[in-house]
């Protein structure tokens, strides 16, 4: 069962949370990945209510969230066991199913393909109205180049892509 919120009335929660982690679930070509991330914002953009989220071109899932162009943000509401978010945070969807490996329920969505997650149950489904790849040109103090370290590894040689997701349902999984 789901209870629909208002995912305003729930703001404080949710922004704690993605301080310390929170799930980004998406589905595409049959297959579903959950990444952690602790980087996102909820406001309202366009008179409408939004979550952006910030994914490297190089992880797993940004291909899949170009490819379905949807998300859920998936918020505990409870402390969640660290080894999920260390878990979703540091193994690739590519080659691991999360899903399988933590034991993390699937939950049907409402309006989406990509499902929420049971353990995380303050569910946002979100449809991208826009995307934009961050460019070090566009940066108007240095202090955030400073998550982008020259490399040639494939993890830090790609700039965050944002996603701009119109909140098109919000819930509590019950």
């Amino acid at each position: 069962m789901k209870r629909i919120i208002d995912p305003f009335d729930y703001a404080n929660q949710i922004m704690k949370a993605v301080k310390t982690g929170v799930l980004l679930t998406t589905k595409a070509g049959g297959r579903t990945n959950t990444m952690a991330i602790s980087w996102g914002t909820l406001g309202i953009q366009w008179n409408t209510p939004i979550f952006t989220v910030f994914v490297r071109g190089c992880r797993h899932t940004g291909p899949m969230l170009d490819e379905s162009m949807e998300f859920t943000v998936n918020i505990p509401l409870e402390p969640v066991d660290k080894n999920i978010i260390r878990v979703c945070g540091t193994l690739s969807g590519r080659d691991t199913d999360k899903f399988a490996l933590l034991g993390l329920t699937p939950e049907e969505p409402e309006v989406i393909s990509a499902p929420g997650i049971r353990q995380l149950p303050l569910t946002l489904e979100c449809k991208v109205l826009y995307k934009q790849q961050q460019t070090p040109d566009c940066f108007a103090a240095r202090e955030p180049l400073r998550h982008y370290p020259e490399t040639t590894d494939d993890i830090h040689a790609d700039y965050h892509t944002a996603y701009y997701g119109r909140i098109v349902a919000a819930y509590i999984i019950e």
